[in-house]
C-alpha cells in the first residue's frame, strides 16, 4: 500500500465526510417522512436538529477517543451513521404515528448524529499531519465533501425516491454509505513514525475561560446560527420570490445545488486562502463582512428585484456558511497548538450542536409572526444582519491577532 498523504489522508477523509454530509439533504424526504408515518413535518423536523446537536454533544466529549485511536474512531462513525439510517428506513416503512417518530429521533437524531461527530472530527487532525504546511488546504479538501455531498446525493436521493420509495432509498444508500465509510476507515493512517505526545490534563471548564477560545466558539456559533436561519429555508424562500414565474420549477431545482457547490467552494476556497495570510482570523472578518454587506443589499433592494439580490445572498451566505467550518481547525491549530487539537476542535463543535436547534428555529419564530412572504423574510434577514455585526465585533474584540 502506498505510503502517502493523499491515499492515507485526503481519500479516506473525502469517503468518510461524503458520506456524513448527507445529512444535509434532510429537506429532499422531510415531507415524504411526515406523509408515510402520519405526522406534520414541524414535528419530524426534530429529527434534523436532534441529529445535528447530537453531531456537535459527541465532537465535544468524544475528542479523547480520537486522540488516541482514529481506527476504533472512524469504525464507531461507520457503524453509527449507518445504522441510524438503515433503522429510520425500518421505522417509516413498519411504524406509524409516534412510535415511528420516537425511533426516528432515535435513528437518525441520536445514533445517526452520534456517527456524525465522531466521523466528521475523526481525520482532521490526520489531515493536518500530512499536510504541515497546508493545513487550510488539507482540512478544507475534507469538509468540502462534507458540504458537497448534498450536491451530489439530492439527486441520487430523488430519483431512488420516486422509483422505490423512501425507505428502500434509507437501505439502499445506508448500504452505499457503509462501504464508503469503511473503506475510509482501511485507508485512515497518521503519518510513520508519529506518536502522540502525552497531552496530560484536559479541562472543559478551563478552555471556556480563555478569552480566545471562547471568542471563537461564540463567533463559530454565530456564524453555523445565521446560515442555517437562511439555509434552511432556501426552497421556500425562492418559491415566495419567484411567485408566479414559469420558471420557478427549474429555479426550485437549480439553485440549491448551486448554493451547495457554493458552499463547498467556500469550504476549500476560504481555507486555502488562511494558509497564505499572517492571521487566519482574518478569514472569519472577510466571511461575516461580506454577509452583512449581502444582507443590506437585500434590505433596501425593492421587490421587482429581489429574486435576484436573495440567489446572490444565499450564494454569499452558503460560502463563508462552509468556509467558517474549514477553517476553524487550522484557526484552532495556530492559537492552541496540535498536541490537543482534537479535543479543542471537538469541543468547539458544540456550537454546531447548539446552533442546530437555535437557527431553522428562530426562522420558525419569525415567520410564524409576520407571515412566509417577501417581507417575513426581510425580518429573517435584519435578524441575520444583526447576529454578523455582533459576530464580526467578537472577531475583532475577543479573538483578535495571534499574539
Amino acid at each position: 500500500m502506498l505510503e502517502n498523504k493523499w491515499i492515507r489522508a485526503a481519500i479516506p477523509a473525502l469517503l468518510i465526510h461524503c458520506s456524513i454530509g448527507s445529512v444535509y439533504c434532510w429537506s429532499t424526504f422531510k415531507a415524504t417522512i411526515a406523509e408515510q408515518i402520519g405526522m406534520s413535518s414541524f414535528a419530524v423536523g426534530w429529527a434534523f436538529s436532534l441529529a445535528i446537536f447530537f453531531l456537535g454533544m459527541s465532537a465535544a466529549f468524544m475528542g479523547k477517543l480520537v486522540e488516541k485511536n482514529i481506527h476504533k474512531s472512524s469504525l464507531i462513525a461507520c457503524i453509527c451513521f449507518t445504522a441510524g439510517m438503515i433503522g429510520t428506513g425500518l421505522s417509516i416503512q413498519f411504524l406509524k404515528g409516534v412510535p415511528a417518530l420516537i425511533v426516528i429521533f432515535i435513528c437518525y437524531g441520536c445514533i445517526m448524529g452520534i456517527g456524525l461527530g465522531v466521523g466528521y472530527l475523526t481525520p482532521v487532525k490526520t489531515l493536518m499531519l500530512w499536510f504541515k504546511d497546508k493545513k487550510g488546504l488539507a482540512t478544507g479538501i475534507s469538509i468540502m465533501g462534507f458540504g458537497l455531498a448534498k450536491a451530489i446525493a439530492t439527486p441520487i436521493m430523488e430519483a431512488i425516491q420516486n422509483s422505490l420509495g423512501i425507505a428502500p432509498m434509507f437501505y439502499i444508500l445506508g448500504g452505499v454509505y457503509f462501504a464508503m465509510m469503511f473503506l475510509g476507515h482501511i485507508l485512515l493512517k497518521k503519518p510513520e513514525g508519529w506518536k502522540e505526545e502525552e497531552a496530560g490534563s484536559f479541562s472543559i471548564k478551563e478552555m471556556f475561560k480563555k478569552r480566545e477560545f471562547l471568542g471563537i466558539w461564540l463567533m463559530f456559533f454565530l456564524n453555523i446560527h445565521c446560515g442555517l436561519m437562511l439555509i434552511t429555508y432556501e426552497k421556500q424562500i425562492l418559491q415566495t420570490v419567484f411567485a408566479g414565474l414559469a420558471v420557478l420549477g427549474i429555479i426550485v431545482a437549480v439553485i440549491p445545488s448551486a448554493s451547495s457547490a457554493f458552499n463547498a467552494l467556500g469550504r476549500i476556497g476560504y481555507s486555502s486562502l488562511s494558509d497564505r495570510l499572517k492571521q487566519r482570523n482574518t478569514i472569519y472578518k472577510i466571511i461575516f463582512i461580506s454577509c452583512i454587506g449581502a444582507c443590506i443589499l437585500s434590505l433596501v433592494t425593492g421587490n421587482a428585484a429581489i429574486g435576484v439580490v436573495m440567489i446572490i445572498l444565499l450564494f454569499v451566505i452558503n460560502a463563508g456558511y462552509g468556509g467558517g467550518f474549514s477553517t476553524l481547525p487550522a484557526l484552532l491549530s495556530e492559537r492552541f497548538g496540535m498536541k490537543k487539537i482534537s479535543k479543542i476542535h471537538g469541543l468547539a463543535l458544540s456550537a454546531w450542536a447548539i446552533a442546530g436547534l437555535t437557527g431553522n428555529n428562530m426562522s420558525e419564530l419569525i415567520l410564524g409572526a409576520t407571515g412566509s412572504t417577501i417581507a417575513g423574510y426581510k425580518w429573517i434577514i435584519l435578524a441575520i444582519l444583526i447576529l454578523y455585526a455582533a459576530a464580526l465585533a467578537i472577531c475583532w474584540i475577543m479573538v483578535g491577532k495571534k499574539k
